[in-house]
């Protein structure tokens, strides 16, 4: 680890009101909600602080967003259960699943878990197979409180009004995503659109013809249009204001990086890291976080906001006058990181847990949640006071978010969770195999 530059002063700027959750993991990816606490203990069999829980139809693992007292969810659907494979192993092979799915678009009452309605958005036979421990929906839909944006995998990008009624669609073509060594892997899109000052933004990166862009919220049209050279990823773009310029962080293997909000053209370039780039950028404190593994290494890096041209150093593990801090064998594989106060939290796909001094990058400790025999792949989330990391077999960990390690708490919620959990005023909600769970006092 190298230490860090003296900080420049530049923050971020979060506009959204108390209690919406309007994309994945909240906005600009944070992860946290600090308006009430969460429970750090629950019984779903017992009903102990479970607010309600409501059945899911289909396989996704699109996390739920809020806005004012309603809870959105997409789900692919089809005939019978889709198999699901779950925990730590290599398996490159796609899940065979060609069937007619639909993809639809549920509204629920934030209070009562109640399904408002329940709309077909989109049906066909999926264009791209997936991967066993994947879905046809993995991307999480996006909000302004007027329209709301999902991407269905292969079958295009969409937009809905508040009341599910289809506002327009794009192809976007097919959004082969898989291991660029063997590209007759397929294993599905999950990349999430992001709302920003009407405009939506899509990061395709993809097998061929990889791109950012952004369209008009209120019509579709396309505002322009970045081609990428990098291989498939899978991490959602972050919007942040950076002075008077507001920037499209990315993440990637040869191509991290930073656009013109306004335009498309590019702002800085990082080449290096893990070669299957899941995580998204988070930002906080003038810096914005990248993480990425797979291959020779898995950084951990801090890059500064005011960054501009290629900012690749020599090595992965060192640092320049654009990098802040780096470790080169301290990233993440599934998981988006999450910054709480002074500290930044990454958790690997076995559950190794390493806390960093987000400023200077100095790690507090590195410790494992569960036995090791357990995979993590959703995004842990915040209330401030505490971290919650959902296990792929439903174990969720309860972890103070004050730099000092210990396990709280360990709540069981009976099946499987892929998804990214949110936060709302106090109240987790939690997306597992067949149900979407609120928990709260």
């Amino acid at each position: 680890m190298h230490a860090a530059l003296p900080l420049l002063g530049i923050f971020t700027a979060i506009n959204v009101s108390a209690g919406n959750w309007p994309q994945f993991r909240g906005t600009q990816a944070c992860g946290v909600d600090t308006n009430a606490p969460v429970p750090t203990g629950w019984d779903v069999e017992k009903g102990e602080n479970i607010r309600w829980r409501t059945p899911l139809p289909g396989l996704a693992h699109a996390s739920p967003i809020i806005w004012n007292d309603r809870v959105y969810v997409t789900t692919a659907a089809r005939p019978g259960k889709a198999d699901l494979k779950v925990g730590l192993y290599g398996d490159i092979a796609s899940a065979n699943d060609q069937e007619p799915h639909q993809w639809r678009l549920l509204a629920l009452d934030k209070a009562t878990g109640k399904i408002v309605w329940d709309k077909l958005g989109h049906e066909a036979m999926p264009r791209v197979k997936r991967h066993p421990k994947s879905s046809h929906c993995s991307s999480t839909p996006a909000t302004d409180g007027r329209h709301i944006a999902a991407i269905f995998g292969s079958e295009g990008l969409f937009c809905f009004d508040m009341q599910g009624q289809l506002v327009w669609k794009k192809d976007l073509g097919p959004m082969d995503s898989g291991y660029f060594q063997v590209p007759t892997a397929q294993w599905g899109f999950a990349s999430s659109p992001v709302i920003h000052d009407g405009k939506v933004v899509v990061l395709c990166d993809v097998q061929t013809n990889s791109f950012l862009a952004a369209f008009d919220l209120a019509d579709g049209k396309e505002l322009w249009r970045t081609p990428r050279k990098d291989v498939p990823t899978w991490g959602t773009p972050t919007v942040v204001n950076v002075g008077e310029q507001t920037q499209i962080i990315v993440n990637g293997w040869h191509h991290n990086g930073a656009y013109n909000f306004a335009n498309g053209k590019e702002i800085w370039k990082l080449d290096g890291g893990g070669d299957i780039p899941v995580p998204t950028p988070v930002v906080a404190s003038g810096l914005a976080y990248l993480t990425s593994a797979h291959g020779r290494s898995r950084p951990m890096r801090a890059i500064r906001l005011d960054a501009k041209g290629d900012i690749t150093p020599a090595d992965v593990g060192a640092t320049n006058a654009s990098i802040a801090w780096t470790h080169a064998r301290q990233g993440n594989y599934m998981q988006t990181p999450i910054v709480v106060g002074d500290y930044l939290y990454g958790c690997f796909d076995n559950g190794v847990l390493t806390c960093f001094d987000a400023k200077t990058g100095a790690i507090s400790y590195s410790e494992r949640l569960g036995s090791g025999s357990e995979g993590f792949t959703a995004s842990p989330v915040s209330d401030g006071h505490h971290l919650f990391f959902a296990s792929e077999v439903g174990n969720v960990y309860v972890v103070p978010a004050d730099g000092k390690f210990s396990v709280v708490a360990t709540n069981k919620l009976g099946e499987t969770c892929m998804a990214s959990p949110a936060i709302s005023d106090g109240t987790l909600f939690l997306r597992t195999r067949e149900y979407l769970t609120a928990i709260g006092k």
